[in-house]
């Protein structure tokens, strides 16, 4: 088995196309079930964010565990097979490794150093888990990628300036509004991880007074208690947004919350000439498309944030992380060298057993005269032989395995002893696969 990712982020893939491609929390089990059923898929790990889907899977062969979770995507977003694949990136072997770690770490985010991503990555985590999607190869990946991830955060300051999506998305805003926001009036909608991070950034960079709305008043209350906010029920949005500078949208509706009408209405009813702004940081998009242009309407998306490049760590501070990473890969890829050795250290000593039990069953049908204690301490001397003899090649095997080219030396014993190992086939696969990410 080898592992392989393949997704599409804001770097490949503009909001139409991630709104597609994106997957509703509920759906999650259901997919993940369907990619372990496809012939090269025997692990899977799916990751779905405001600016990014990405599959993490073990699979059996390159070319076959990539048409496999392409076909999967493709079903699931409509997208044909062939428009997909020019928005998808493809890391197999050793670069899905450094990519999950790069992406851990905040490296391959739109904001880059953002920490929000490792609370998405243990969620995609728990949630494969939850699904029985994840085996032995993804269960160390995922521990070791959200271990890389608090390693960059806790050693290095990429992340000092506190930055995420909303502040970059609050810094666009500014752009519009004078350059301070401090007393600005805000809506936020939406109570859930992005709604309560916008909340806390808000609160944070004096934005307000502050309303939060939400389609379950009650999370919209527990939230808005917390942070000295007030909760408005849904039902009287149009009003309120008539009444603030700012909105933060970022519900999971599969649905545009802001509708061309809503938003018109909205806007007729301002009346000190401030443009309303709207940052909608909700994949599928809370505002309608048709709503684009509307006077005094500016509304700020994924697409808008992406090409802004906010706020990006110094280069030291980037580089520090580059080196941890490049460091964490090369462990895993020593752990992974050392897991596929096991096999036919296995085989050997089961072979070993093999030959022990094969020579004392004719030793005892020559020896019928040997009691039972007899029979028990020559069956047990053979085996502390056997097993002392193979404990310092084996061990020394499973550190040689470790290093680069440690492979060889599982096939060297495979073939010396005629050890018959299930092996994982790659016959399709490729060294080394890097796509546009």
């Amino acid at each position: 088995m080898n592992l392989l990712s393949i997704g599409a982020s804001y770097r490949t893939a503009d909001v139409a196309v991630l709104e597609r491609l994106s997957i509703p929390e509920s759906d999650i089990p259901q997919l993940l079930q369907k990619l372990v059923a496809q012939p090269y898929v025997s692990e899977a790990v799916l990751v779905s964010t405001c600016n990014r889907v990405e599959v993490y899977a073990a699979v059996s062969g390159f070319h076959g565990g990539l048409g496999d979770i392409c076909n999967v995507l493709s079903q699931h977003s409509g997208i044909p097979a062939s428009e997909l694949a020019g928005h998808l990136y493809v890391h197999y072997g050793e670069a899905a490794v450094r990519h999950s770690f790069r992406v851990s770490s905040g490296l391959d985010s739109m904001v880059v150093g953002e920490a929000q991503i490792l609370g998405q990555l243990r969620d995609a985590y728990h949630a494969a888990t939850e699904s029985d999607s994840a085996g032995r190869l993804l269960h160390e990946l995922m521990q070791q990628a959200l271990r890389v991830g608090k390693r960059a955060h806790a050693e290095t300051g990429i992340d000092k300036a506190g930055q995420s999506v909303v502040t970059a998305a609050l810094e666009v805003a500014a752009d519009h509004l004078g350059g301070d926001l401090t007393g600005r009036p805000a809506l936020v909608i939406g109570a859930g991880a992005m709604g309560a991070l916008s909340v806390a950034t808000l609160t944070r960079t004096g934005v307000g007074p502050l309303r939060i709305t939400n389609r379950s008043a009650d999370r919209a209350d527990r939230l808005a208690e917390a942070y000295g906010a007030v909760a408005v029920p849904i039902a009287d949005l149009r009003q309120v947004l008539g009444e603030v500078d700012i909105v933060v949208s970022a519900t999971a509706s599969t649905q545009p919350v802001l509708t061309r009408d809503l938003l018109e209405s909205a806007l007729g009813a301002r009346a000190d000439g401030h443009p309303l702004v709207v940052l909608d940081l909700a994949v599928p998009r809370d505002v309608a498309p048709d709503a684009a242009g509307l006077p005094g309407l500016v509304v700020v998306d994924i697409d808008g944030l992406a090409t802004s490049r906010r706020a990006a760590p110094a280069a030291a501070e980037t580089a520090a992380v580059e080196q941890i990473v490049t460091g964490e890969v090369d462990n895993f890829l020593g752990w992974m060298r050392g897991a596929e050795i096991a096999p036919t250290v296995a085989a050997l000593r089961t072979r070993a057993e093999e030959v022990v039990s094969a020579e004392m069953r004719k030793l005892l049908a020559r020896r019928p005269e040997f009691t039972e204690e007899q029979r028990a301490d020559v069956s047990r001397t053979l085996h502390r032989v056997v097993q002392q003899i193979l404990h310092s090649p084996t061990v020394r095997v499973r550190q040689l395995a470790a290093e680069p080219g440690g492979d060889q030396y599982a096939a060297l014993l495979r073939e010396l002893f005629d050890l018959d190992v299930p092996l994982a086939t790659h016959a399709d696969a490729v060294p080394e696969i890097g796509g546009k990410a």
